[in-house]
């Protein structure tokens, strides 16, 4: 008899169990991103973040290009959860070492900094994917761009994808119609999103490595341009040597990217193709954003959020981080949903033990 009661009520937690799971996810499901997520949690995680990056960028004025080129790299490799951040592992090839990213990306102790700020304040409560989304936006402010409310809510991966790194994130010397794939590859428009979000390489740095070959074989650069590239990167020469994205203000936001490709002073392949591709619909983008820093600010500011709401592949589980480069030893597991599998699904909880995997 006892053992009948014990069965019958294990059935009943069972039963019980599920259905609260059940209500849980349905009510998860309907959450979206919103500006207000840490509002009752850790109001002050845009502060904390905003006071690193001022500091960071007192010694190193690129930081905030390659906070926000962190990002992007972040979200083009299945959604914005903080993926890029993990360091290699018995379980994880890091994407950190991804042709695109190896010797290339940048700003990892900056997000460190930040993470262990916010954690001092609210323990358990931020993920790294949204430190690495509000750090991107306070970076545009700091360098007098727009600014606006980020939307928040991810998670944070418990995996990284190497081999997709090195197939979904478009190299500097991309064609158009290459740079279109990609772009809607995650959902975004091949219009104003991919033109927009070019335009953050209004400021920040490129290594030689990345444009060398095209200053002995593009015919599209000026003149005088390339020739001073070629001094700075010749033939055989030092291929870490670093190169303004923007000659004329290299440290500030602004329309001037647009403008140079204009004039044919692109930095990289990609960015001018954007101008100098006969019949492309782009050519009218550029000629509007250079002639408009507003409706440059304001598409950029929409094209951010856009790639902000790039979801994970629906079923993905991810968690918050404790240390932005691994994944939490024991934890509480998170479910990404998407009825419709658009940026814009989401997010349900499922909370299921995890052991290490790391």
């Amino acid at each position: 008899m006892a053992l009948l009661l014990s069965s019958s009520f294990h059935q009943l937690v069972v039963v019980v169990a599920a259905s609260l799971m059940a209500l849980f996810l349905i009510s998860c499901n309907a959450q979206q991103l919103t500006p207000t997520f840490y509002s009752p949690t850790c109001p002050s995680v845009t502060n904390i973040i905003r006071q690193v990056l001022v500091n960071a960028s007192a010694t190193d004025p690129r930081i905030g290009a390659s906070l926000i080129r962190l990002h992007f790299h972040d979200c083009f490799v299945n959604g914005c959860d903080a993926s890029v951040l993990l360091d290699n592992s018995a379980t994880i090839l890091s994407e950190k070492q991804a042709l695109p990213n190896n010797n290339s990306l940048r700003g990892f102790e900056v997000i460190d900094l930040m993470k262990s700020r916010v954690e001092a304040s609210c323990p358990g409560v931020v993920s790294c994917a949204d430190i690495l989304t509000i750090a991107s936006e306070e970076s545009v402010a700091l360098a007098g761009g727009p600014s606006w409310a980020v939307p928040l809510g991810r998670l944070d991966s418990l995996t990284a994808n190497r081999s997709l790194a090195n197939s979904a994130l478009p190299p500097p010397f991309f064609t158009v119609p290459q740079l279109k794939a990609a772009f809607a590859a995650v959902g975004l428009n091949t219009t104003v999103d991919l033109v927009a979000l070019s335009g953050a390489h209004t400021f920040g740095r490129a290594q030689c490595g990345g444009f060398v070959d095209r200053l002995y074989n593009d015919p599209t650069l000026n003149a005088t341009y390339l020739n001073t590239l070629r001094q700075l990167c010749p033939r055989n020469g030092n291929a870490s040597v670093l190169a303004n994205l923007d000659r004329a203000t290299p440290n500030a936001f602004d329309s001037r990217y647009f403008s140079n490709l204009q004039t044919r002073e692109g930095l990289l392949q990609s960015d001018q193709e954007l101008f100098s591709t006969a019949g492309e619909d782009t050519v009218a983008i550029v000629n509007r954003f250079s002639a408009n820093q507003t409706a440059f600010f304001q598409s950029f500011v929409a094209s951010m959020i856009r790639m902000g709401n790039i979801a994970p592949p629906p079923g993905s589980r991810g968690e918050i981080r404790r240390n932005c480069r691994v994944v939490n030893a024991a934890s509480t597991l998170i479910t990404t949903t998407a009825t419709d599998g658009s940026a814009e699904s989401g997010l349900g909880y499922e909370t299921t033990p995890l052991a290490s995997s790391i």
